[in-house]
């Protein structure tokens, strides 16, 4: 079966998405070094958010950006794992925000704004897997 070549809006589009997910990386390598002394610098509201979380919640959120920038490589790369990729992502996004929205209740803690970003991050997740499904189906993915 030969790779058919996607729409001229698919590379550009793409590579937007990379960038939005290396952007998630560098959060996550930033939450990775947050240090206590870090941590009680923020206000008291942040350092409830950021004190004690738990390692499921830091593996999905490990899992979720790295399993999208991985995802958006393998779009580039015209490879049909970006499907699983994008969907394993997902999972995790929706498991890390489970933790947010949930367990320490990110809305009485931070406020409505709080609610903005983890939206706008399922939104993306769910059209990138959507992009990468649509793709295998047009052929564009091998």
């Amino acid at each position: 079966m030969s790779v058919k070549t996607p729409k001229n809006w698919f590379k550009p589009v793409v590579w937007a998405a990379l960038v939005w997910n290396l952007l998630g990386v560098i959060a996550f390598a930033m939450h990775m070094m947050m240090t206590p002394e870090m941590i009680g610098k923020l206000p008291l509201d942040q350092q409830a958010a950021y004190s004690n979380v738990p390692i499921w919640s830091t593996i999905s959120f490990a899992i979720a950006v790295f399993g999208s920038t991985f995802g958006c490589l393998f779009l580039l790369a015209k490879n049909a794992l970006a499907t699983p990729t994008f969907a394993l992502s997902l999972g995790a996004i929706l498991i890390q925000q489970y933790y947010n929205f949930v367990v320490i209740n990110s809305i009485e803690l931070l406020g409505a704004s709080a609610v903005f970003m983890p939206i706008f991050v399922i939104v993306i997740a769910i059209a990138l897997l959507c992009l990468s499904i649509k793709g295998k189906q047009q052929g564009w993915l091998q």
